[in-house]
């Protein structure tokens, strides 16, 4: 059939029709649902949304990859080093419960002097490298509150606000056009789901792009001929241009035309850029990476470094499995064993590449486990003290900031909301978290909400 001949349908229809046909990675409906609910038409129409921007403060570091422990690590059993707790093992607690030792060996690393339990040998490597947080704190002990609150600052249900990495892309933009800005590998299923990557009401193209732990994007592959996919954007596109150059057209068209770009952009440098397979067996081995799940969590290291090379702002890499209210001590063992190499070399790598220097990397969970036993071999949630540490651009090496009490129960100096961390890493990346707003049913909304505290302690 000749193009003169085809069918002629409203051209809304027509989109409906389109969204299909796998040219784009996000479906045209969501997209215009969601931006209509939020974008300006200022913003909508800017030349180029994402691309990058200048921080208005100088910026230490140029992205951020997050390793989320997903379930809340046990640090006392990790890396906070608690001699009274082997004092008063057996004994009553504060609040009740029984005092419990960690039943691992700690010892001090590097010149830094930072304690770690037997459990990480490799990640206990880069002591001097890294800045401990051991004094922070959340307001629920409830899983699926307390991970959406670390990703988005809000643990209220009733108003989904947009995740940490949408916040960074709409502030800064992203360094590659090629690609998505925030990518999240193995993202949350339960505890929150998408909310976790969400844009809420920040327009669409802001949002998390997805990919399991195989590397694997979905909806990306092409339907059919690159040249012929070529031909049906050009088509959609300029009759997408039409209806935004009509009288009362919907601004969320301007949005629907750059995903469409993005995604046709993606089909071309996105599988390969997953593809880890190229990479020198030498650094295969030196992530761990092997089939299955034992070289899970290598596989997403080795990917986070490469997306984050090509200039993705924010890579997020979720690890579950450390919900441990029973079975603690194989349960450390065995989620320690699958992290610590990979984890070190994802850090290693960074540093050799001279991309440690710009990149900022966050590790830890949503909240800590309790110095009190649960049953016969568990510990519950602590959500008043427990730690993550950062490591590369912008922070102090080798240096440990706030502490909790003498067997790691509550935070007791340098106390961080998880507000706080927020704000201190949006000005870690040059971004003052008061002034990055976004206007929404009347309302100024930022990721700190109307609290966080830039805590510069930790800055280098």
């Amino acid at each position: 059939m000749s193009q003169d001949s085809l069918p002629n349908p409203p051209r809304r229809e027509f989109l409906l029709r389109a969204s299909g046909a796998g040219f784009g990675y996000l479906a045209l409906t969501g997209l215009l649902s969601s931006l209509a609910r939020a974008a300006s038409a200022a913003e909508l129409n800017a030349l180029n949304p994402l691309a990058p921007k200048r921080p208005p403060n100088p910026a230490r570091a140029k992205r951020i990859i997050f390793l989320f422990m997903e379930g809340a690590m046990s640090s006392v059993d990790l890396f906070e080093y608690k001699p009274e707790l082997w004092r008063r093992d057996g004994k009553p607690g504060p609040g009740g419960g029984t005092i419990t030792a960690s039943k691992f060996k700690f010892k001090q690393y590097s010149d830094s002097g930072a304690w770690f339990s037997e459990l990480l040998p490799n990640i206990a490597t880069h002591a001097d490298d890294l800045c401990f947080l051991r004094g922070l704190y959340t307001d629920t002990p409830a899983h699926p509150q307390a991970v959406v609150q670390l990703h988005t600052g809000s643990a209220n249900a009733t108003l989904t606000r947009p995740s940490m990495g949408a916040w960074l892309l709409y502030g800064l933009g992203t360094e590659n056009q090629d690609l998505p800005g925030y990518i999240t590998i193995n993202p949350p299923v339960s505890f929150g789901g998408a909310t976790n990557y969400g844009n809420a009401f920040l327009p669409a193209y802001y949002q998390g792009t997805a990919i399991n732990d195989n590397g694997i994007m979905p909806n990306i592959a092409a339907a059919t001929s690159r040249d012929l996919e070529r031909q049906q954007i050009d088509l959609i596109q300029d009759i997408n241009r039409e209806v935004a150059a009509s009288p009362g057209a919907p601004d969320a068209v301007e949005g629907v035309i750059k995903s469409y770009e993005l995604g046709f952009r993606m089909q071309a440098s996105v599988p390969a850029l997953l593809d880890i397979s190229k990479e020198p067996q030498h650094v295969l081995d030196a992530y761990g990476v092997k089939p299955g799940l034992e070289g899970s969590f290598a596989r997403q290291c080795l990917m986070a470094r490469r997306l984050s090379e090509a200039g993705v702002r924010f890579v997020e890499i979720r690890q579950p499995g450390w919900d441990h209210h029973s079975n603690l001590h194989n349960g450390l063992i065995e989620e320690s064993r699958r992290i610590d190499q990979p984890t070190s070399a994802l850090l290693t790598d960074l540093k050799q590449r001279g991309l440690l220097d710009e990149t900022l990397v966050l590790f830890g969970s949503e909240f800590g486990r309790l110095p009190t036993a649960q049953g016969a071999d568990g510990r519950d949630h602590n959500i008043t003290g427990y730690a993550m540490f950062l490591a590369g651009a912008g922070v102090r090496k080798g240096f440990s900031y706030g502490n909790t009490d003498e067997i790691g129960m509550a935070a007791v100096e340098g106390r961080m909301h998880i507000s706080d961390l927020h704000a201190t890493l949006l000005g870690l990346m040059g971004i003052d978290h008061e002034r990055l707003t976004y206007r929404y049913a009347g309302r100024d909304f930022r990721l700190t909400n109307v609290s966080g505290v830039v805590q510069r302690q930790v800055f280098a």
